[in-house]
């Protein structure tokens, strides 16, 4: 539900001016809610009631925008897609995060609050890291899904089968292929073009946060189209390898968010330039952008343009005029982080009380700076655990129940 302000000014003449105010304008931007689709109606909130066909519940419609209820009418079977993208995206932040201060928690998605409490309110680094996965997430999710033909308004990426094969001088035979393209390789095109219509529903580029998300929206974008590798298949006789049949394959999302997590300790902080022009925005003039026009299973090509140019052709430059301007594939930020030692229920963070912690550690797991100097309990407890398990036929699994003690060091 939209809510406006109204402001009444009094001018000195006598005349009245009334002002609207838009009060989603500030704080973290419009275009965050969506990420409640990975928890609303828990367990089951996306029912089949057809091939092809999703029920979207109350609770799942509210997380999304109308331009984003659209394009899942308009795409079936992506909504599951983006469901999947969001919770990987979660879990991926919490392995990320797991030994920090702040360690990406969530809580139960209810009447519209945000799934990771209001700490995206804040314009730091950790919120930055928050678009970035979930905005990759989403596009490895939907690549994927276009391969595995789970959404009906794409598939296989064949564009690369117009190349020409290649051949190497130095085969057994002259002229034999060392490998040409075939196989189904994940549509990261129709991955990253829903992506961005998707997650950058609500962010119009009008403020410094906005800036800020559509830049870590790209960013996590691009981290995923960077990852594809080539994935190869031998064939010949008697294993010979004579020709090899290759397609491109997205990586783990493992691997995404460890580069991401790379970029998060290295962020940048910025401040919002004059300089409105796009053809010097860095960030954003990639390979992929020249590409765009291939019509390869794309969505809503028509929409490509001026508006576009408009939404993603700005300049941020560094807070420090010493430091370099952000790359594309750079976090971005605009104010320090909160801090995590203690309890913010204003911001949703948990604080560190009661956190396990690596008493012989010196890293940021360590009890020392995890409990943020305030020292922390030792205590032994009991463990019992499945062990020496055994197979036997057919088909059973018999295990033992071993009981060990073991020395758990939790922040004070």
């Amino acid at each position: 539900m939209k809510i406006t302000v109204v402001t009444v000014v009094v001018l000195l003449m006598g005349c009245i001016s009334v002002e609207y105010v838009d009060s989603r304008s500030k704080g973290r931007g419009k275009g965050s809610m969506w990420w409640g689709i990975a928890k609303a109606g828990e367990p089951n909130n996306l029912s089949p009631l057809s091939p092809g066909v999703l029920y979207m519940d109350s609770s799942v419609h509210g997380t999304l925008r109308k331009k984003q209820r659209r394009l899942a009418r308009e795409n079936p079977g992506v909504l599951v897609a983006v469901a999947k993208g969001a919770n990987q995206a979660i879990h991926e932040c919490q392995y990320q995060f797991r030994n920090r201060r702040w360690n990406c928690s969530t809580r139960n998605f209810l009447r519209g609050k945000n799934l990771f409490g209001k700490i995206v309110d804040r314009g730091c680094r950790e919120t930055a890291f928050i678009y970035a996965i979930t905005s990759a997430a989403v596009t490895h999710a939907v690549a994927r899904a276009c391969s595995e033909g789970a959404i009906e308004t794409c598939n296989c990426d064949y564009s690369h089968h117009k190349s020409r094969p290649r051949v190497s001088g130095n085969s057994a035979v002259a002229g034999v292929r060392d490998w040409e393209w075939g196989g189904c390789s994940d549509n990261i095109r129709f991955g990253f073009k829903f992506s961005r219509e998707f997650v950058d529903t609500g962010e119009r580029n009008r403020n410094l946060r906005e800036k800020m998300n559509l830049h870590n929206n790209e960013a996590g974008r691009m981290h995923v189209q960077s990852q594809m590798r080539q994935e190869c298949k031998c064939h010949g006789m008697s294993g010979s390898c004579t020709v090899k049949t290759c397609w491109m394959r997205l990586p783990p999302f493992r691997v995404i968010g460890d580069t991401l997590k790379d970029r998060f300790d290295g962020a940048s902080r910025v401040m919002v330039s004059n300089v409105g022009n796009a053809h010097s925005n860095n960030a954003h003039n990639n390979k992929y952008n020249k590409s765009n026009n291939i019509n390869s299973n794309s969505i809503h090509n028509r929409r490509e343009g001026k508006g576009r140019k408009q939404k993603y052709g700005f300049q941020l430059k560094p807070y420090n005029p010493e430091h370099k301007p952000p790359g594309p594939k750079d976090l971005v930020y605009y104010e320090p982080s909160p801090g995590f030692c203690d309890r913010n229920p204003k911001l949703g963070i948990q604080g560190t009380h009661g956190r396990q912690c690596n008493d012989t550690s010196i890293g940021v797991d360590g009890c020392d700076l995890l409990c943020c100097g305030r020292g922390y309990r030792t205590q032994v407890v009991d463990v019992v655990e499945r062990c020496n398990c055994t197979f036997h036929w057919c088909c059973e699994v018999k295990c033992d129940v071993c009981r060990t003690k073991k020395t758990v060091h939790t922040c004070l």
